[in-house]
């Protein structure tokens, strides 16, 4: 564990973050605790950074019922379940990363790697069992990495079977970026969901070394190769192409949202947060949600089921969709009824 703890702490640094920035500072602050050979409690880690999530990444619901299935949580598990009988939900839970075993090890509250949710969303998707997938998000959001090719995944899936997200109840930057590929967007009443935006981190390590008589120097070839580094600080030009860098993913992002919700660019800048998480009434008037329901209403609501589980808000005015996604949007919602 303790050599790769120099190399959890370079993933931090090393790639644009689309995740709040407060939860990627208590990780950068355990990794640092650790790497100087510190060692927390569960209960310690648990109050720097939160509890791991309890439920599975994985679960089963009858879909004419929306009662849960003792059948595991495996979509092999299904093999001769009756066609379009279940709602398969998948949990998208702490943070979302490339190769995320590490991280969840290091951060205690559990994580979603982009590998393991990409091939569990394609298994239940084509999986004839399945009639819908509800995405149980609880998430600060995560590295950019991936997100960009799971989200456009999710949004090419429209009118295969209807995919519901619910910020339950944190979709925050990357999970939202996911939750806005979804044929609809739930958020819980106590829930929060945007920080829609890139950011990146340099570390600048080189006054600390300056106290402890430490210089470091770097040999290298290629212009640019030693670039943002730790041990000087950041030069014009390298700050310059950090920012291009995160104004570039932050393009894509906007892109991706805005696409996915069926509005303008220039809406998703200017209403739906600027970076800022909303909360239930304000995302729903924003357009930045379809509605304000439990996980469990929107698991009643699929499957048809009357009672007491119901949505909380009615649904948000029709969507304006654009042109290229009104047929498949209409498809779903058909099969949504």
């Amino acid at each position: 564990m303790q050599d790769l703890l120099p190399r959890l702490m370079e993933y931090v640094r090393s790639q644009p973050w689309a995740l709040m920035p407060e939860k990627l500072a208590m990780l950068a602050d355990v990794i640092a605790f650790r790497s100087a050979g510190g060692r927390l409690t569960r209960d310690e880690i648990v109050a720097r950074i939160g509890e791991r999530a309890k439920h599975e990444p994985l679960a089963f619901f009858d879909h004419e019922s929306g009662e849960a299935l003792e059948i595991g949580p495996s979509a092999a598990a299904l093999q001769g379940r009756p066609a379009a009988s279940v709602i398969a939900v998948l949990g998208v839970l702490g943070i979302i990363s490339q190769r995320a075993a590490a991280v969840d090890d290091m951060s205690g509250p559990g994580g979603t790697s982009t590998e393991r949710l990409t091939a569990r969303f394609r298994a239940v998707r084509d999986d004839a069992a399945v009639k819908a997938i509800v995405l149980d998000i609880d998430s600060p959001g995560g590295g950019v990495y991936g997100i960009q090719e799971l989200a456009a995944e999710i949004l090419a899936s429209r009118g295969t079977k209807p995919v519901v997200a619910v910020a339950n109840s944190l979709a925050a930057s990357a999970a939202y970026w996911l939750a806005s590929a979804a044929d609809q967007v739930s958020v819980t009443p106590s829930g929060v969901v945007g920080s829609i935006g890139v950011y990146a981190a340099h570390e600048d390590v080189s006054g600390l070394l300056e106290k402890e008589g430490v210089k470091v120097t770097l040999i290298s070839s290629g212009k640019y190769k030693t670039e943002g580094n730790p041990f000087q600080p950041l030069s014009e030009d390298a700050l310059a192409y950090m920012q291009s860098e995160v104004d570039r993913y932050k393009d894509v992002f906007v892109g991706a949202v805005a696409k996915g919700r069926g509005v303008p660019r220039s809406k998703v800048e200017s209403d739906f947060g600027q970076g800022r998480t909303m909360g239930a009434e304000a995302s729903l008037g924003a357009g930045m949600v379809d509605r304000i329901e439990t996980l469990d209403a929107a698991i009643s609501r699929i499957a048809g089921r009357k009672g007491n589980a119901q949505p909380v808000a009615a649904v948000a005015p029709e969507r304006s969709y654009a042109a290229e996604n009104q047929a498949a949007a209409a498809r779903a919602r058909m099969r949504m009824r």
